[in-house]
């Protein structure tokens, strides 16, 4: 699944209008409105690349006719120092849309790089890395674009397309089999429930009440292996909640089926790159 280039286009255009405003000042003071200008954007730490086709429309918003040269793919490796894109183009535009474009690339680097390190820890078992919905507000689809990129699974987008009865659900719907009982009175019969519990009491009586997907939260990897020999492939397992790379290889190893971490993008390091005038 690619980038709807229509969204990713509207969050462009918020981004430059946040960051030029009214106009570059620096630039257009200095710099005669048809100067042209190359470039090179350079990545400055081994990573994943991502953000390409953001990065490409930043410029392409300021400057229709800006050429465009993408040295490396999306999802590569890339090494300190490598050329990923080359630019020719109004001087002006370049400049302008130099600290918007890194921006996505290296926060949709970083989220690709982290991602990718969770997927080789869990090498070997079934499990699928998969993020969450702890993303930055407006860029969902470019985090979750990114964790594709590392090698890592979406889980729901939203609200709207997946159903997950969490602590505060069960709480105000009075249980686990209650909350089960109404929501299979509302959906379709082909689509799946999905429950959050912590405890082995809990796994059991959401298995009682037909649940397809139990999520293991903030269990410790004890009770992981215990629950998983209570669930038998009677539902699928997710667990979620103090996922880190010093234990996800264990988590995988117990036969789950999905991992979610929010660190994926919640508080992920960026990848540097820098964008470099050439001659």
């Amino acid at each position: 699944m690619g980038l709807n280039l229509q969204q990713v286009s509207r969050i462009a255009e918020r981004a430059l209008e946040e960051d030029i405003g009214g106009g570059d000042l620096t630039s257009t003071l200095l710099f005669s409105e048809n100067m042209s200008g190359k470039a090179e954007i350079v990545v400055k730490q081994e990573g994943i690349l991502a953000g390409l086709p953001v990065a490409e429309i930043i410029f392409k918003k300021l400057d229709e006719v800006v050429l465009w040269e993408a040295k490396q793919q999306e999802g590569e490796v890339v090494s300190s120092g490598q050329v990923v894109v080359g630019l020719r183009g109004n001087l002006r535009a370049i400049l302008g849309g130099e600290r918007v474009a890194l921006n996505f690339l290296q926060r949709m680097s970083g989220i690709a790089t982290l991602t990718r390190r969770f997927v080789k820890e869990a090498e070997g078992f079934p499990a699928k890395i998969l993020d969450t919905r702890k993303t930055a507000p407006g860029l969902r689809i470019l985090d979750k674009y990114a964790v594709r990129m590392g090698g890592g699974f979406n889980h729901r987008f939203g609200l709207y397309d997946g159903v997950l009865l969490k602590d505060n659900h069960l709480r105000a719907a009075g249980s686990i089999e209650q909350a089960v009982r109404r929501l299979r009175q509302r959906l379709p019969p082909t689509d799946r429930i999905e429950v959050e519990v912590c405890t082995l009491p809990e796994v059991e009586e959401a298995l009682q009440a037909g649940t397809d997907i139990l999520l293991l939260d903030n269990m410790s990897l004890s009770e992981i292996e215990k629950a998983v020999r209570l669930i038998h492939r009677r539902a699928l397992v997710e667990v979620s909640g103090g996922v880190t790379l010093d234990n996800v290889r264990q988590i995988a190893a117990t036969g789950v089926d999905y991992i979610s971490i929010g660190a994926l993008t919640h508080s992920v390091p960026a990848l540097d790159f820098s964008l470099e005038l050439t001659s």
